[in-house]
């Protein structure tokens, strides 16, 4: 090691620490990635985060880093170990959603994000666990194995990206990069004590992202789908966007290039905030609702605009049931063709008037085009009353899920597990899922922030949800929150 860098800054730095490190010929890339390799091999057997790796390949990726930094190149990632969620296409790596009978497929092409984070200088030290199929907010399968939270080995990491968030939580690179169509980046951040952002819709391309064999195609992330960070800091959220965002060149490319608004606000006196503490359809854990009236007693006594009521607010109970079905309908592929048979059997079943977000669900799993376009109409409807919204506030401080991150509960089938929140129980998905709106549903960007720990020692997070394309707002206003509370706690797992 040539100079004085920190074992903190070495486990746990930002993007911008570890750059500016190289930058002063403090560490290499190459003695930074070697660092993070002995981290992964001696902590992450308690752990299994990080299933696919590639040390060898990532050990010449910094050789080269470093003799681009001797040259005086300058690139946003350069000589950064980062991860990817498993179904990220890298190539040479094995792309297989969980399933056994794609254990066997490595593509021969990296995912657009792949290559646009090799391009901005990424170290790519190898890819993150996750649940079969996504379908969970757990991270565990036949093929990897299960994932363990960093805080509490016996709890969830959250999903489905679990991998990621228990990866960056302790310290085995500075980023990684997730995914979120049901809160998959957000719920693991909270459960783990990270920053994680779910982009604009359509912001990241998902060429390479997707259900292996099919060949990657141009846009062809489906619809509500969204690929975003996730790290320790605010500010490293806003570099990897930066680095991932933009057109596919092969399709949107073409016509058009990024260009994000700044921040609405860098000043928290001056910012229109709105706190949501619940859900009219499901309770919020008393731990959550205690941090975020912390969170909000702070921000008032620093000066924010901080309301906790509006007439302006869209439906809350329209829209998560809007989103239930849209959701099951975007993930219908999944359904293997016994599934989807039972599901139309149990839909013809089901009361006219039951509107229940179950209901909702299965409905989805079956609609029909003339079904899905009264249902993208209603989402139209609704998003236009969010674009209202947001011109009396800036930003709305949401939970990321109903309680800190749960015990491990690999049961089956999912329909029939309970989340228990203050001791009463209630139905898994609905309890899960429904806090990915309504971010998810009309496409607006959420950053995951933490703000501080349950009285057992679990990290508990919020969501900040902006307009529409201002993901540099939500972003912004996470870094402010993290310089007024603190950010980041390293996890008790060395």
């Amino acid at each position: 090691m040539s100079g004085a860098v920190s074992q903190s800054d070495l486990d746990f730095g930002s993007i911008t620490t570890l750059s500016d490190a190289m930058l002063a010929r403090k560490v290499s890339a190459s003695e930074l990635l070697q660092h993070t390799i002995a981290r992964i091999e001696t902590l992450d057997w308690r752990l299994n985060a990080v299933v696919v790796r590639d040390f060898d390949r990532a050990r010449k990726a910094a050789k080269a880093a470093d003799a681009a930094l001797a040259r005086g190149e300058r690139r946003p990632l350069l000589g950064i170990p980062v991860t990817l969620k498993e179904p990220f296409n890298v190539a040479g790596l094995p792309t297989t959603f969980g399933f056994p009978q794609f254990a066997d497929f490595v593509p021969g092409a990296d995912s657009l994000v792949a290559s646009r984070l090799k391009d901005a200088g990424a170290v790519i030290i190898g890819k993150t666990n996750i649940p079969v199929a996504l379908r969970d907010f757990q991270a565990y399968n036949d093929i990897y194995g299960t994932t363990n939270n960093p805080w509490n080995l016996t709890r969830s990491p959250g999903g489905s990206s679990g991998g990621s968030a228990a990866a960056i939580a302790a310290g085995f690179g500075a980023l990684s990069i997730g995914s979120d169509i049901g809160g998959s980046i957000r719920m693991p951040a909270h459960f783990c004590g990270i920053f994680g952002h779910k982009p604009s819709f359509g912001l990241v391309p998902l060429r390479g992202y997707g259900m292996p064999p099919a060949p990657p195609v141009p846009g062809s992330g489906g619809d509500i789908a969204t690929v975003g960070p996730m790290a320790r800091t605010a500010s490293d959220l806003g570099i990897a966007l930066d680095a991932i965002a933009g057109g596919d060149e092969e399709r949107e490319g073409v016509g058009y290039r990024l260009a994000l608004p700044p921040a609405r606000r860098d000043d928290l006196a001056k910012l229109r905030i709105l706190v949501i503490d619940s859900h009219p359809l499901m309770p919020t854990g008393e731990a959550v609702r205690t941090a975020i009236a912390d969170l909000t007693e702070r921000l008032s006594k620093q000066g924010a605009r901080v309301a906790t009521h509006s007439a302006s607010l869209p439906s809350l109970s329209d829209s998560a049931r809007l989103y239930m079905k849209l959701l099951r309908a975007a993930t219908s592929n999944r359904l293997s063709p016994e599934a989807f048979a039972e599901a139309q059997r149990l839909n013809a079943a089901l009361p006219a008037g039951d509107h229940s977000l179950a209901a909702e669900r299965l409905r989805g799993s079956v609609m029909t085009h003339r079904d899905w376009l009264a249902a993208d109409a209603a989402r139209l409807q609704l998003q236009e009353q969010w674009r209202l919204f947001f011109c009396d506030f800036d930003v709305v401080i949401y939970p990321a899920a109903a309680v800190p991150a749960f015990p491990q509960d690999q049961s089956e089938p999912l329909e029939a597990r309970h989340l228990d929140i203050d001791g009463k129980p209630f139905p898994y998905l609905d309890a899960c899922f429904i806090w990915a709106d309504p971010a998810s549903t009309f496409g607006l960007p959420a950053t995951a922030v933490p703000i501080g720990r349950s009285p057992t020692g679990l990290p508990i997070g919020v969501q900040v949800i902006g307009p529409y394309l201002e993901d540099r707002t939500t972003i912004a206003f996470a870094g402010l929150i993290e310089r007024a509370i603190g950010g980041f706690v390293p996890p008790p797992l060395s």
